[in-house]
């Protein structure tokens, strides 16, 4: 099928007309295809009629979309044609649409198989709500069309449930398109999948859906696919990074950047019809039609604000213009309610309530903390106030992360997003600090500084103090919350790449966090900013690693001192370890395993058993090592659960015995990566050992090549953490002279350069 170029835009502002009609044409040019091979194939004009459905029936081809085609007949068809024709017509149409080159799916069925088939499956029911003639007798395809609408109305309260577990699973499995790397236009949550939906549950009479604002972004996302399409070559719904320039050139936008955020904005909005709509559609799915009144009911919540239907309006004496709390009041009874906060309600709201006075009165601060801590009832809350445009009376400097990319692949949200999450997170750890309130507007503002040249804990900082001094906090407050946004990363930074048993690791945190109740709050925020970035982000053992952490830096503060360093506790050597066989025990660990190996002590051991890991891609997470007597004891953290100890021992006896060369066997598994490993000694970091951290691209066999390093240099490695969120692993290593302790300035330096020579060379 030939396909008209596409027309140059001149602005993105959403003006959709040039490609509608593109898409028009290219219909009309698919139905004059079709007809022709109906004609030519001799089509009846009674009994029999080809249809089409899915985007071709809603006259919406892409570039290179497919046809999607039913050839309909009445019952009995083969008694009017002739079983003999009925088997060849279908052919003698499809024929020619295959050879003019156009992509075609195709069936054929009766109207009672079509009805039968749309009974059996929720996603043909809903299909068949956009069928459209093309060929042959009017009256089959009105009848099916008909037929098909009444039945789906009929039944809508047995169907959509049915509907919606089906959303529900694409969503899971696909992501939201606001949100996505790699945008998926169609299938994605907020994409046209959730827009064609959105219409076959109008379609039901039982919710509704503001049209106008829907099909204007369903028409805009058809531009941006039909553009995807031109750049790609192909049919495709994913936007790959390629993809983005020309996309704006298409849309008229100055940029990528401005290309991403106008379809992530899309997606957003959507997603936010989609979500508002089937709320509404579960609260009449809970009233049985008998129940319904014939006017709204109106129940007092608060003042000012009321229910009606599960939804937080104004009470009928409400006065906007006199009640700047008004809005904050009616988004915290929705959230904490965990029902819909009314649009039309809060773009009222935006309208008359005048603007809240500087800084806020005490109800206008415990209303947005209230907000804040409802947990899950927080996020459509809030879609809806960035949606009127509220957020921009409550919080304007909300502009700054709304809808900013997180640079770090780890964050499965944009970072306006990822701070509503930690926030509905948080909600659930309020009773664990002493101050909910500030952990609240901390997990809020946590992130505030994000799209700054400098590092985003530092420039938060300020913006964060003067949106808290705005909302009428306190100094003391004030003063926390701005601690809290400057070291949100300290505590996991330092519990995933320090050695917790140095006296020197806990110094580092409590030179920063100073009180019992600074420390609750920022534990507390680590773990809602964790669990809101990703699962990988807080897994039992970051989360062992952590809360371990944040307990024994509590014990310091509360007796004034910090525990020894490198405490170990001794343990009975197994029987043959003293004739040169060494002993591996495994045991489960949370969502991986602990190893602990006793062998003869010699340098070169730890670098033995990291190449045993390495060498059957296993993860490793950490490790410590030390000695008892001529033993020496290794406990190592692992990521995989279920491992063989004699297949381990036979491996590392093969390393040992030289029978196998690690070094080479890890060059051949590694592909470079481009980026040059950094290496960076640590003197600050531990009095008791010379600290030297590694920063290079994820890989395996660091430990094994950092320890045979210095184990050539006669140095030992007590302790080693490892840390891997995204691409970049951090890792480091707690080095000491073999009878002795820290190393010398002049012999770190030598540590560093070998290091770096060893991962570098591999």
């Amino acid at each position: 099928m030939s396909r008209p170029a596409a027309a140059v835009r001149t602005s993105g502002t959403g003006d959709h007309r040039v490609t509608a009609a593109e898409r028009a044409t290219r219909t009309d040019a698919a139905d004059a295809l079709c007809i022709g091979a109906y004609d030519a194939a001799g089509g009846p004009d009674s009994g029999v009629a080809l249809v089409a459905v899915g985007g071709y029936g809603r006259g919406e081809l892409a570039p290179y979309s497919d046809l999607d085609v039913v050839l309909v007949a009445e019952e009995g068809v083969e008694d009017t044609l002739g079983e003999e024709r009925w088997t060849t017509l279908a052919s003698q149409v499809w024929y020619p649409l295959w050879d003019s080159g156009a992509k075609l799916d195709h069936a054929v069925r009766t109207l009672p198989e079509m009805l039968t088939a749309a009974e059996g499956d929720v996603r043909v029911a809903s299909g068949l709500l956009d069928v459209r003639h093309v060929a042959g007798d009017h009256s089959v395809a009105l009848r099916l069309r008909t037929t098909t609408l009444t039945h789906w109305r009929r039944q809508a309260r047995e169907r959509l449930p049915e509907l919606r577990e089906l959303v529900r699973g694409r969503h899971r499995l696909v992501g939201e398109l606001a949100h996505l790397s790699l945008p998926d236009v169609k299938e994605a949550e907020g994409g046209l999948r959730d827009a064609t939906v959105l219409k076959s549950l109008t379609a039901t009479w039982m919710v509704d859906v503001p049209a106008a604002d829907l099909e204007r972004c369903r028409q805009q996302l058809l531009d941006v696919r039909d553009l995807l399409h031109e750049a790609a070559g192909r049919a495709s719904d994913r936007i790959a990074p390629e993809h983005w320039g020309p996309l704006a050139e298409g849309l008229g936008l100055p940029d990528e950047a401005a290309a991403q955020r106008y379809v992530r904005e899309l997606g957003r909005r959507v997603t936010h019809l989609s979500r508002l709509a089937w709320r509404r559609t579960d609260d009449a799915l809970r009233r049985t039609p008998a129940a319904r009144p014939r006017r709204p009911d109106l129940q007092r919540v608060a003042p000012g604000v009321a229910l009606s239907r599960g939804e937080v309006v104004l009470e009928a004496g409400a006065k906007p213009a006199s009640d700047p709390v008004l809005l904050l009041r009616a988004a915290a009874e929705a959230a904490v309610r965990d029902v819909v906060l009314a649009p039309p309600t809060a773009a009222r709201l935006v309208r008359e309530c005048p603007p809240l006075p500087e800084p806020w009165p005490d109800e206008a601060r415990q209303q947005l903390v209230r907000l804040l801590a409802a947990g899950p009832g927080l996020l459509p809350v809030w879609e809806t106030l960035d949606e009127t445009g509220a957020l921009d009376r409550i919080l304007p400097e909300w502009e700054r992360i709304r809808l900013l990319p997180h640079a770090s692949p780890i964050h499965r949200f944009t970072v306006d997003r990822h701070v509503v999450e930690t926030c509905v997170e948080a909600s659930a750890l309020i009773r664990d600090v002493s101050r909910p309130d500030v952990l609240a507007v901390a997990a809020l503002l946590h992130d505030i500084g994000k799209g700054e040249l400098t590092e985003h804990s530092v420039a938060g900082v300020p913006i964060a103090r003067a949106i808290a001094t705005r909302m009428g906090f306190g100094p003391r407050e004030v003063d926390l919350i701005g601690q809290l946004v400057r070291w949100h990363l300290l505590l996991a930074d330092i519990a995933t790449t320090r050695d917790p048993d140095d006296p020197g690791t806990i110094d580092t945190l409590l030179e920063h966090v100073d009180s019992l109740d600074a420390l609750a709050l920022l534990t507390a925020l680590t773990e809602a900013d964790a669990k809101a970035a990703s699962p990988k982000a807080w897994s039992s053992w970051r989360a062992g690693l952590v809360l371990d952490l944040s307990r024994r830096a509590r014990a310091a503060l509360e007796r004034g001192s910090v525990p020894p360093a490198f405490t170990v506790e001794e343990i009975p050597i197994p029987a043959g370890v003293a004739d040169g066989e060494p002993s591996i025990v495994v045991e489960p660990v949370g969502d991986g395993s602990r190893v602990t190996v006793v062998a003869l002590d010699r340098v070169g051991l730890l670098a033995d058993v990291a190449a045993v890991f390495a060498l059957r891609r296993v993860t490793v997470r950490a490790a410590r090592m030390w000695s008892q007597g001529d033993f020496a004891v290794s406990v190592w953290d692992v990521g995989e659960s279920g491992l063989d100890p004699g297949a381990l021992r036979d491996q590392l006896d093969a390393i040992t015995s030289r029978r196998l060369d690690p070094a080479s066997r890890l060059a051949a598994r590694h592909t470079p990566d481009g980026l040059d490993p950094a290496v960076v000694v640590r003197p600050e970091a531990s009095d008791q050992a010379t600290v030297i951290e590694v920063r290079a691209a994820d890989r395996l066999g660091v430990v094994h090549l950092v320890s045979a390093a210095l184990a050539a240099l006669d140095m030992t490695v007590r302790s080693a953490h490892i840390s891997t969120l995204g691409p970049q692993a951090v890792d480091v290593f707690y080095v000491q002279e073999v009878a002795a302790g820290a190393l010398s300035e002049t012999r770190a330096a030598e540590a560093a350069r070998a290091v770096r020579r060893a991962i570098s060379a591999s």
